[in-house]
Parts: structure tokens; sequence; C-alpha cells
């Protein structure tokens, strides 16, 4: 598919291009992978200007999205991918790959900057994701911050960089300057921009920013941060459709080829799970699919949690805004909900106004019965 960019993606292209270390804060739908890979391209094959790429993105990401947006597009299908997960022999056979681009989820970011230390490779590096890295306390902010003198470009990609309030975004710029806008120390950020808030005997509970703090700090970074919002800038119809492959584990992955061969699953001693029919086959199919099957006795097998860990990346992603989740079967909803606990079953009307004001962060239906009123 040819690629042409909306004029937002061109001005994001362009800024990745001039400045080396960008936070792009782009609303989910936006296009920011293909801007990025698309930046990535014309750095590394016409502007020779970068060698090696590292993307940290979370596990669900890093197992499909990119590899697959980048072979969507004529332009990139050329990149060549190499994906760094699984155990850590799998890990170092894909860091010994030849490739543009490495692919790692940002659990594995400590034993990555442990296991290179000085010898660190990558020029540039993308964070999918950045809000991942909001805390100045966490392991894998500090170890990625160790590696700034070895990283010439860095991109920070995500549609949410204060999920919690403006205090997440001081180790994400810090990433980007060393501490050039924002201060080189999280304590003399947060004295400069915020009060303490509730606090017990010696304790402070939490800080409150202080007056006219958001616009000084929105001030402070705009000359290396570019914050768009999806409805000031899709040219497009209300909905936009994001699709998340989810990839099975080995052992689902299994589990799916066994049924669709042999009609039959062996799950345990005493425990077979026996389709019959092709049309049982292809039930039993979309059951193993969503993570769990029954067996002719009702019982539910848990086969793998796949698609629930895509929803906690959706979920996570979208910042606290509702989100309607359709389940088909009944063993669906009780997972999700177990995950989710936030997650409220649509009974009827109320649930419905209490979603759309926002009240219900997360709503499960049916699609045979969601009913009308959903916005």
């Amino acid at each position: 598919m040819e690629f042409k960019p909306h004029a937002y993606q061109a001005h994001c292209i362009e800024k990745i291009l001039e400045i080396n270390k960008i936070g792009l804060f782009l609303d989910m739908g936006l296009g920011k992978t293909v801007t990025t890979l698309t930046a990535v391209k014309e750095l590394k094959y016409n502007r020779f200007l970068v060698r090696k790429v590292l993307v940290i993105a979370p596990k669900k990401v890093a197992e499909g999205t990119w590899t697959k947006e980048k072979d969507k597009w004529e332009h990139t299908k050329m990149l060549r991918v190499s994906q760094v997960l699984g155990s850590q022999i799998k890990r170092i056979r894909a860091l010994n790959t030849p490739a543009d681009i490495y692919i790692i989820n940002r659990e594995n970011v400590c034993w990555l900057v442990d296991y290179y230390k000085q010898a660190w490779p990558f020029d540039m590096v993308i964070v999918d994701e950045s809000s991942s890295f909001k805390s100045h306390k966490a392991k894998r902010f500090k170890a990625l911050a160790s590696m700034s003198g070895h990283i010439n470009r860095m991109v920070e990609l995500t549609g949410t960089p204060s999920p919690n309030g403006l205090e997440d975004l001081w180790s994400q710029i810090f990433l980007l300057d060393g501490g050039e806008r924002l201060g080189r120390r999280y304590t003399q950020f947060r004295e400069r921009y915020f009060d303490p808030g509730d606090r017990g005997q010696n304790v402070i509970y939490n800080y409150r920013a202080k007056p006219g703090t958001e616009e000084s700090i929105l001030e402070k970074i705009s000359d290396i941060c570019i914050s768009m919002k999806a409805c000031d800038y899709l040219k497009l119809p209300e909905r936009v459709d994001v699709v998340r492959t989810v990839k099975l584990d080995d052992e689902a992955q299994t589990a799916y080829t066994e049924m669709e061969k042999e009609a039959v699953l062996e799950l345990g001693p005493n425990e077979i799970v026996d389709a019959g029919t092709a049309a049982v086959v292809s039930g039993k199919l979309l059951q193993i699919a969503n993570g769990a099957v029954y067996d002719e006795n009702g019982k539910t097998h848990i086969i793998h949690e796949s698609k629930l860990d895509t929803l906690e990346d959706v979920i996570e992603a979208v910042n606290g805004r509702p989100v309607l989740v359709f389940y088909a079967y009944q063993h669906d909803l009780e997972r999700i909900m177990q995950r989710f606990p936030q997650a409220r079953k649509l009974e009827g009307s109320a649930e419905i106004d209490a979603w759309n004001r926002g009240e219900i962060p997360i709503l499960l239906a049916h699609p045979a019965g969601a009913g009308h009123g959903l916005n």
C-alpha cells in the first residue's frame, strides 16, 4: 500500500528528522507507527544518520504491531526487523541477527542495558508508549537514562504523556534532554512546580500544581514535543478503527492446531474436549482463540491470556477514557472482570448512561444484548 501522509503526519516526520530527540504525544489512530517508520527509513537509507534502531514497546505491541505496520506500506517493506523477545537465548540470537530495527519489550530494558553495558550499539531509540517510563524511581527509566550518552536520536510515542498528572512528564522529558528544561533532579522539578497537598504526621501524600504550572511546563518543552488530538486533525468519519492482532503463545497455538486437525483436544488426565462435527470444531476454535474452552460438561479450561494482555495494553493507552468491550462467551466475561475489577457488565440503560458520562471506565456487553444508546 502506498503511504500518502496527512499534513500533520508530514509535519511530524519533518520534526523527527530535524530534532534529534523528540516526543510525539499523538492520540490513538493518528498513525504514530508509520510516521516514525517513514522517518527511520529516511534517516538510515537516505541521510545515513543512524545505524541501529531500537524500539521499546509493550510486549504485545513488540510481538506484532511494528512488523505488521512496516510490511503494510510499500516504502517500509524493505526495513529488516528483529524481535528481541522470548528466552535469553532467543533474545541474544535476535540481537546478533542483522537488521535495521530491533524490537524489545519494556520489561527487558534493564536486561538489555546490562547485556551491552558501555558497548551499547543503538544510536536511535524509539520508546513506544513512553508513559510506561513516567516513574523516576523505576529501574527501566534509570537503565535507559544511563545510556543517554550513547543515544544520538530518540523518539517518544504516546497519546497519554501524563496519565496521573503533570508529575509524570519529568522522567519522559529527562530522557530527551537530560534535565535541561525541567531540571536535572526530580526533587528540583517538584519543588519548583508543586506544593504539598494532603499530608499526615511527617508524611506528604501528594502534591498539587502551583498556579500557572501547566502553561509554564508546556512552554518549556514545546520545542521538543508535539501534542495532537485525533478530533483536531483527523478528516475522517467519527469512528477510527485500530486493529490489534493477537499472537498466540506456542502452547496455545499447539492447542488450536490440535483441535483444528484432530477435532479433539487433550487438556490433561481424563480431560478431553471432543468436537465431533465441523460446526462444533469451528466453535471450539473461536473459544480457544479467545483464551478458554468449554468441555462437554461445561467446565471452563483456560488456554492462554494473550487476548487479555492485548486488551490491557489498549486500556492503558486510552488513559482512563471509557472503553466498550464486546464479549462472546461467558468465560470471556468472567476472565475480563477478573483481570479488570473496574469493569461492569451491561445490564440496562443505567450502565449505558453511566458509561456515557465516564463513570464506568470499562463496559462489557454481549453483541446480542447491547441495545441502543452507546455513544
